[in-house]
């Protein structure tokens, strides 16, 4: 198989009654666009066109798997098709909407929300340049994950996992709502059927049992989100990501890192960081309703309004050209 990236659909090619407008993202897993329903409202489609596994030439419809790729291809499209049923089925605002997903030329597209604002990954870079005590406050903290715990509860509740929690993967809004993207479960079926150069989860994000390919599904369940959870709060409060779970096994620094944070945020918030992101599934909340439940355990004071709790933050994206310009992140970009 070519190395050479699979060619984007051009703009105004029609799918499934969609016009593609133009590229937003790509990565090694699919392709991201922006396109026009039939009523002209703007929408963001999704393609599935794995880079290890198929190429398309410029200006072609179809993508060309080699036959010793098709088994595993297929079984991709299937795990795709199949998550986007099961997001098709889930309203919340905390989880992107998906309205559509249909299969046409050889491949499947899943038709999402168009989101306008900046991933979590943007604000904590534009805080960490603050280079203040704090990266984001406690309060801003626990006010977020409440948020995005709520929507990964109905994901779980949906027997679904999402398997790539990242800062890079949480969106905030312009209208100041968290929102989980890009799910990873058809990226995990891959992973721990093939054979990849690069693997496709998230270094410093992904569970230790994430890396046992043999049987990995069943390792996998809520606690493996809950650990990204962790690690996603513990990089809103130092604003970098943790080491690697691997590195963790061979000389675990969590605590250390921990430590430097004493006195910046509370033992509390510490300790719940510390729980989710045990290296043993077992001794991590095994649902999001554990951890739900003791993050607001301790009270905090009370938060910003909502449509004034990013301004700042905001102001600081502008600076480094990122504005209030609409994105969404495909998430597979690594």
């Amino acid at each position: 198989m070519s190395k050479t990236k699979p060619a984007p659909l051009p703009p105004d090619t029609v799918i499934g009654g969609y016009r593609i407008v133009r590229l937003l993202a790509t990565g090694g897993f699919g392709l991201v666009y922006l396109a026009l329903d039939a009523s002209g409202q703007e929408v963001a489609i999704k393609e599935y066109l794995p880079a290890a596994l198929a190429t398309r030439a410029t200006g072609e419809l179809l993508p060309q798997v080699a036959p010793d790729k098709q088994a595993l291809y297929r079984l991709g499209l299937r795990s795709f098709f199949e998550e986007g049923r099961a997001l098709a089925q889930i309203a919340h605002p905390a989880v992107v909407g998906v309205h559509n997903f249909f299969r046409e030329n050889d491949t499947v597209y899943m038709v999402m929300d168009y989101l306008r604002g900046a991933s979590l990954q943007e604000f904590i870079v534009a805080a960490r340049g603050r280079q203040g005590k704090k990266v984001l406050r406690e309060g801003t903290i626990r006010s977020l994950f409440d948020e995005v715990l709520r929507g990964l509860r109905i994901v779980h509740q949906h027997k679904m996992l999402h398997l790539d929690i990242k800062p890079a993967n949480i969106f905030i809004t312009d209208d100041n709502r968290a929102v989980l993207i890009d799910f990873g479960a058809a990226r995990e079926v891959l992973n721990t059927e093939g054979t990849f150069v690069r693997p496709m989860y998230t270094p410093g994000f992904a569970a230790p049992e994430m890396y046992r390919r043999s049987a990995a599904s069943a390792g996998l369940g809520p606690w493996t989100d809950i650990y990204a959870i962790g690690a996603c709060m513990l990089s809103c409060m130092q604003g970098f990501p943790p080491h690697d779970a691997l590195q963790r096994q061979e000389k675990d620094r969590l605590a250390q890192a921990l430590t430097r944070l004493r006195g910046v945020y509370s033992e509390d918030l510490l300790r719940i960081v510390e729980w989710c992101m045990a290296l043993d599934p077992l001794s991590r909340p095994q649902s999001v309703f554990a951890l739900q439940r003791d993050l607001a355990h301790e009270a905090t004071p009370a938060l910003p309004a909502p449509s004034s709790r990013w301004t700042r933050l905001r102001a600081r994206l502008a600076l480094f050209g990122w504005g209030r310009a609409a994105r969404i992140a495909s998430g597979n970009g690594r």
